[in-house]
């Protein structure tokens, strides 16, 4: 069983305080969601576990299977079994996605000392394209390169398909999505659900847990997780919204950095930075 450990986790960009104590366990089999309004800190929780450099943890600690995850470089995360489906994947031209994939997939299983073999590679990267209802010439076009925001989620899906990490954060994948390619999405999310994989999924909206199924809810306000439970959660917040949670914790403002000032986290540095070592 893989367990990833947040304890304490504070971290800052550019000198503000954006994560203010997160405290969180994740196990094979579980699929935690985090959900709350913007600016509140869940895609730099997802940054901060994948090692994205303009970040500073300032306290606490990231353990992947008692290992500590903040002694990595983002690529040793990577191999490690960690794997970021981000909100806005990055372009890369000049790079095919079936180079990139064949590199990756490579590269997780010199990590778990599993031989590769091109023939399963292939039959596992054509049932995955199909599955997700993408085009056939995807293979030899170059990573997300002129890629609908659709396509781009799921391309990440597809990566996740292949790559088949330990432990999987999902940051915001319904955005921009029509109902589908949400759908498309959820399902191929769902079947990958099980006792060898956990995941994180951060989303503000009720309707993408309508296909994947959450063990937790969690809500995040201020930079920390302020409230957890079970559906009953999630139906609250779909009927009543988040201001009742504000309320009843006394909260004004539940932000702690705006959009425009949150890091990109470049698709090199999720996965494409662990084919370079």
């Amino acid at each position: 069983m893989t367990v990833l450990e947040i304890k304490n986790l504070h971290a800052s960009v550019d000198g503000k305080s954006i994560l203010r104590g997160v405290n969180l366990t994740v196990k094979s089999g579980e699929t935690h969601a985090i959900m709350g309004p913007n600016g509140t800190g869940k895609s730099t929780l997802a940054s901060v576990i994948m090692g994205h450099p303009r970040y500073e943890v300032t306290d606490g600690e990231i353990l992947l299977d008692g290992e500590d995850v903040l002694e990595m470089e983002t690529d040793e995360r990577a191999r490690a079994g960690l794997f970021l489906a981000m909100q806005a994947p990055q372009e890369v031209p000049g790079v095919t996605n079936s180079d990139f994939l064949k590199t990756a997939v490579e590269a997780h299983k010199e990590e778990k000392e599993e031989p590769f073999k091109i023939f399963d590679f292939i039959k596992n990267y054509d049932q995955a394209i199909s599955d997700l209802k993408m085009a056939s010439d995807v293979p030899e076009r170059y990573l997300n390169d002129g890629f609908s925001g659709g396509e781009k989620k799921r391309n990440e899906i597809l990566q996740m398909r292949l790559i088949k990490p330990k432990m999987a954060i999902l940051d915001e994948i319904d955005s921009g999505l029509d109902v589908d390619a949400l759908k498309i999405v959820g399902e191929n999310v769902t079947e990958m659900q099980g006792d060898d994989l956990g995941m994180i999924l951060i989303t503000h909206y009720q309707r993408m847990l309508s296909y994947i199924k959450a063990t937790t809810i969690h809500v995040m306000m201020k930079g920390k997780i302020v409230k957890s439970g079970g559906p009953e959660l999630m139906k609250r917040i779909d009927s009543e919204g988040y201001d009742w949670i504000k309320e009843e914790l006394g909260i004004d403002d539940e932000r702690v950095i705006t959009e425009d000032n949150e890091p990109t986290f470049l698709e090199t540095d999720s996965l494409a930075s662990a084919l370079e070592k």
